[in-house]
């Protein structure tokens, strides 16, 4: 087993006992589980590649139902209730999701190719410029849209909020739109001009779609966010791609109005 493949799946675990620890799965879960296994098994067990693809289209489908919370049997606990970090802040609320993580879960067990080997000081050099550069142009970019501002701070549970965001949230997000999406994308083309331009692009406009209920400036946001992510993960692999978007995170949150300014 790859370290690389260790690691993410050691965060990913760690992140997803405490979320059972607060939370609770009741017996309906059993369906999503049962849907992605099935997904798993048709892509690694089958010769044909209909087969495959069906499976790759039943992830896709029961990933994007959990991410948005639509499959029973999962009590995610809440451990932020329409909470506001600074005076001109709009509410926030957080909890410590259980079925999204399954995402990340099902991509190290059933696509572990996904991970690519990169050196560690190469990776570290690109998330570093990667996350100076995007941090920059989007919290430049929010600023002048009138969506966040100045607003140092470390609120009572900022720890928290912390492991949520950097262990079921950015983990799993990175896995599936950087090392699932934009990894399949670099393959299918992988022979045409700018392949790896398509790619990136294809990927940060998806992740910025994701985004679509919070109002077309989040989608923008997102968008150019995830093409920083994008070319993090194309020259530092998956954990440049991950740290340039935790610490992006960790700024808009320690150091600017969060989630947003309250219209």
């Amino acid at each position: 087993m790859a370290p690389e493949y260790r690691v993410f799946f050691c965060l990913l675990g760690l992140g997803y006992a405490i979320a059972l620890f607060y939370g609770q799965l009741q017996w309906p879960a059993a369906l999503a589980v049962g849907l992605l296994l099935i997904a798993g098994f048709c892509i690694r067990q089958s010769g044909h590649r209909w087969v495959r693809g069906l499976g790759h289209g039943a992830f896709i489908v029961t990933g994007l139902a959990l991410a948005a919370h639509l499959l029973p049997g999962f009590n995610s606990a809440k451990v932020f209730d329409a909470v506001r970090f600074s005076p001109e802040a709009a509410p926030f609320s957080m909890s410590l999701n259980l079925d999204k993580p399954l995402i990340g879960f099902w991509v190290l067990l059933f696509c572990p190719w996904i991970l690519t080997s990169v050196a560690l000081a190469r990776s570290m050099k690109v998330a570093a410029l990667s996350l100076i550069a995007t941090t920059v142009l989007c919290m430049a970019t929010a600023v002048a849209l009138g969506v966040t501002g100045w607003a140092a701070k470390w609120p009572e549970h900022g720890t928290l909020w912390l492991l949520n965001n950097l262990l079921l949230v950015t983990i799993t997000e990175e896995l599936f739109f950087r090392a699932y999406l934009q990894g399949a994308l670099q393959q299918i083309f992988n022979k045409t001009w700018l392949g790896s331009t398509l790619a990136i692009g294809i990927a940060a406009i998806l992740f910025g779609l994701a985004h679509f209920g919070s109002g077309w400036q989040w989608v923008l946001l997102a968008s150019l966010a995830g093409v920083g992510y994008g070319i993090a993960y194309r020259f530092g692999g998956l954990q440049a791609a991950v740290i340039s978007h935790f610490g992006l995170n960790l700024i808009h949150f320690g150091l600017f109005t969060y989630p947003m300014l309250d219209r």
